[in-house]
């Protein structure tokens, strides 16, 4: 098997080259100080790479690795640091580094407070050289303190933690707890979910991932999924303030659905769009409803935001029918969307919590929170979930200091007034180009959907996205697309809640710039 650094095809640079020894991002250099968290230009750890003899990657991952799912991206990524990526540099470049691409998705929305925050860091290489891994039945000081601070930062009722690695496992005990405890085994998602790939996580999941050829687990059951901006004419209302009317015999007046003058008089009604769900589920039911499991924003599906009210009802259905209600907050957890956790804006408490991705910054460490009750009882009745890495010690001791640096740098509320200017800025370029269609999310958790033209209709143009998003990608910027047909062509955008005003408005800057070099944006003014 050749090595790393064998010449196997030589893949040509993409952006920029370095200039006086400093990479640059395709539009301005990249400064050496140090970032807004304190954090330097990282080491290059892999110096003897560079762009004429790393691997094509396409190539080498179609001899060397498996496929899960994906297109590998052409550049290989040799470091990173805070809010950027470098890459590999040319032959005989005096820097370590080709270019710098800044990165909006937080690596798999999960680098919360930015790549290599020296904090983090510092816990990792500690814990790596003293207390690392252990027996499963033991217990250490990091799983004892990330406990006891994950469960002060939740509402009450969220009592007791258990830690895993990943959002599909911490899904997968979500489930197998929910079925536990209710002694019942069918589980409610929404249509455009996204809980994992691990069996019972996976067979509650309607995004993606459900085609395999072989049943599922058995008792899958599905919600229509809330969207605001596609939802179907059958489930609207009219507003209560502005009516327009129209004549009728002997004078009174009624609406005339479908009248141009009238549309903008109509709003989604996703309550009747929920019950009528339910209705669904009543009849397909066997009578064995355990659960229903939630994402506060389903940003596999398209960054789209349970609309206001929405959760309570779902958790007031779920307790007529006797179902504990799982929330998935593996991307909105710990600040992002403006609050600790995304049940927040509602205030309702779940009955089981799951997090991942944010709590462990890119490290792999999920949490499964519940009551004191639920906890008790599935331990009375033998619930199991022992795994090799259950309650390690080293993710655990990034967890807690995650949240120690959450908390007494205040960055929920920074999260908070970044993702106004966020919002505010994607919104100007909504007013700008008439192929967004959608601007949407909450904090710094957004999305942009791209359509042909929305002064004719909401038809997708997901070919015009991917070329926007490889516009972008080439000036430095790095927001994660999907064009898979239940995403919609929507940019996900979750840049690390370390992100500072002055770089927020230098991506806005970047996407401007991409916008305005595609053809088909189809700019107004």
């Amino acid at each position: 098997m050749p090595s790393l650094q064998a010449a196997i095809d030589s893949l040509p640079g993409n952006g920029s080259e370095p200039q006086n020894g400093i990479p640059r991002d395709g539009r301005a250099d990249q400064k050496q100080e140090s970032s807004s968290n304190g954090n330097k230009l990282p080491t290059n750890l892999y110096p003897t790479i560079t762009t004429s003899n790393h691997p094509n990657l396409d190539h080498f991952a179609s001899s060397h690795l498996i496929n899960f799912g994906t297109t590998f991206l052409p550049d290989l990524i040799v470091s990173a640091s805070h809010l950027s990526l470098f890459t590999a540099p040319s032959p005989g470049s005096s820097s370590p580094y080709g270019r710098a691409i800044t990165d909006w998705t937080s690596g798999q929305m999960s680098s919360l407070l930015g790549h290599s925050h020296p904090e983090i860091v510092s816990v990792i290489s500690s814990h790596a050289s003293s207390l690392d891994h252990l027996f499963s039945g033991m217990l250490s000081p990091p799983v004892l303190n990330l406990a006891k601070r994950l469960t002060s930062v939740l509402p009450d009722g969220l009592d007791r933690a258990m830690f895993l690695s990943t959002g599909g496992e911490s899904n997968e005990a979500a489930i197998k707890m929910a079925k536990t405890y209710t002694g019942k085994f069918e589980v409610v998602g929404l249509g455009a979910s996204w809980h994992g790939v691990t069996a019972q996580a996976n067979s509650v999941q309607y995004h993606a991932g459900r085609k395999v050829g072989w049943p599922l687990i058995p008792g899958g059951l599905m919600l229509p999924s809330p969207n605001a901006y596609r939802y179907h004419q059958g489930f609207r209302k009219r507003k209560e303030k502005g009516l327009k009317r129209k004549g009728t015999k002997g004078g009174g007046e009624e609406w005339k659905e479908g009248d141009a003058e009238n549309e903008g008089e109509w709003e989604y009604d996703w309550e009747a769009e929920m019950l009528y769900g339910w209705r669904l589920i009543d009849q397909q039911s066997c009578g064995s409803l355990a659960a229903v499991i939630v994402e506060p924003i389903q940003s596999s599906g398209g960054m789209h935001v349970l609309p206001p009210g929405y959760l309570r009802r779902l958790k007031t259905e779920c307790e007529q029918r006797g179902m504990l209600l799982i929330v998935d907050e593996a991307q909105t957890g710990v600040g992002r969307t403006g609050e600790m956790v995304a049940v927040n804006h509602d205030g309702v408490v779940p009955d089981i919590l799951t997090l991942s991705k944010t709590l462990g910054n890119g490290l792999p460490l999920s949490a499964v929170v519940t009551s004191h009750a639920i906890a008790d009882v599935c331990a009375e009745r033998d619930f199991l979930f022992y795994t090799t890495h259950v309650n390690d010690p080293l993710p655990a001791a990034v967890g807690d200091k995650v949240l120690e640096i959450v908390v007494r740098d205040d960055l929920v509320s920074h999260a908070r007034q970044m993702g106004e200017i966020l919002h505010s800025g994607l919104n100007q370029l909504k007013k700008r180009y008439a192929c967004i269609g959608d601007v949407r999310g909450r904090g710094l958790m957004a999305g942009v959907e791209i359509v042909e033209d929305r002064r004719t209709g909401q038809e997708p143009g997901l070919e015009l996205a991917k070329r926007i998003g490889d516009r972008a990608y080439e000036l430095g910027l790095w927001c994660n697309l999907s064009t898979h047909p239940s995403f919609g062509g929507t940019f996900r955008i979750a840049p690390p809640i370390t992100i500072s005003e002055e770089e927020v408005r230098e991506g806005l800057a970047v996407l401007e710039e991409a916008f305005g070099g595609v053809e088909g944006t189809l700019p107004l003014y």
